[in-house]
């Protein structure tokens, strides 16, 4: 298990402002080459903080998400002007294929993202920057980071123990689908079941009793803080002006704008592999060390 020491010395508050600068510019710079960078800088970072592994799981639904973005968008969005083939009467574009292969590149890297944020940003971290301020938000940014991984692991168990009884497995497509519905049904009813036993054990523990809550660490922020905050500041800043002009200028429809080489693509791509950076840093001075 890694320690993440590097992280651990720089305030929560940066943590949690350079994840959301990360995930909000996957979200809003829609354009292939931004997208890919993103989605690369994440698989990259989830390799380095939570192995091989699951890292391959979660590719594995990805990647066919990703596909099935591609193929069936040009299904409800049937423009363009290169056409590719015809289903019926309804013609299949070129740019509709890429437009949804990019909402599915973007919806991967933005789940990877969180899964990500969740090794670095624990709870606890969380509750000591957002707790006293603004309480409940902050309970609610730290249960959504949780959801997604939660809600992968207890899929994954559910399928694993419907695969485990044999004897009922689905023989028709009628009941594949019957099987996943069913599967469906009892992951959403156990996470209301749970969400309702987490409210009254929020209530029965006195949540919102006091107008300030403890934290287990007490975090203050220093002068090194100061200038992580400078430094990530500019190169956010300047990220973000970067990737509108270059998203301002490119187009899906009706053609494709022509892909080129820019050097604004290195200060974004510099700031998505900056988590990535400090660990391998930190890695390499801990070595030096030993």
């Amino acid at each position: 298990m890694r320690s993440f020491s590097a992280f651990d010395m720089v305030h929560p508050a940066l943590l949690l402002g350079a994840f959301t600068v990360i995930i909000g510019c996957t979200m809003l710079a829609i354009h292939p080459i931004l997208l890919t960078i993103s989605f690369v800088c994440a698989i990259a970072f989830s390799l380095y903080a939570r192995g091989w592994l699951p890292t391959a799981k979660t590719l594995a639904w990805q990647i066919p998400l990703i596909a099935l973005c591609a193929l069936i968008n040009p299904l409800f969005s049937a423009v363009g002007s290169t056409e590719l083939f015809r289903i019926g009467t309804r013609a299949v574009y070129l740019e509709s294929v890429v437009y949804g292969a990019c909402m599915g590149l973007m919806l991967a890297a933005v789940m990877l993202w969180f899964f990500n944020a969740t090794v670095i940003l624990t709870t606890d971290k969380v509750m000591s920057v957002m707790g006293n301020t603004m309480p409940t938000i902050g309970l609610m940014i730290s249960m959504m980071m949780r959801l997604v991984p939660q809600f992968v692991a207890r899929g994954t168990l559910i399928t694993d123990t419907a695969h485990a009884t044999s004897a009922a497995a689905p023989r028709t497509m009628a009941e594949s689908t019957a099987v996943r519905l069913r599967q469906v049904s009892v992951l959403m009813g156990w996470s209301m079941e749970d969400s309702l036993e987490t409210a009254d054990a929020m209530r029965a523990r006195g949540w919102g009793a006091a107008t300030r809550r403890t934290t287990y660490q007490r975090y203050r922020f220093r002068s090194f803080d100061g200038i992580i905050l400078v430094i990530l500041g500019t190169l956010s800043l300047v990220s973000i002006v970067l990737a509108w002009r270059v998203t301002e200028r490119f187009s899906f429809f009706p053609t494709i704008s022509p892909l080129a080489w820019w050097w604004g693509y290195a200060p974004y791509a510099l700031l998505m592999g900056l988590p990535l950076l400090i660990g391998l840093a930190d890695d390499a001075r801990w070595r030096r060390l030993s």
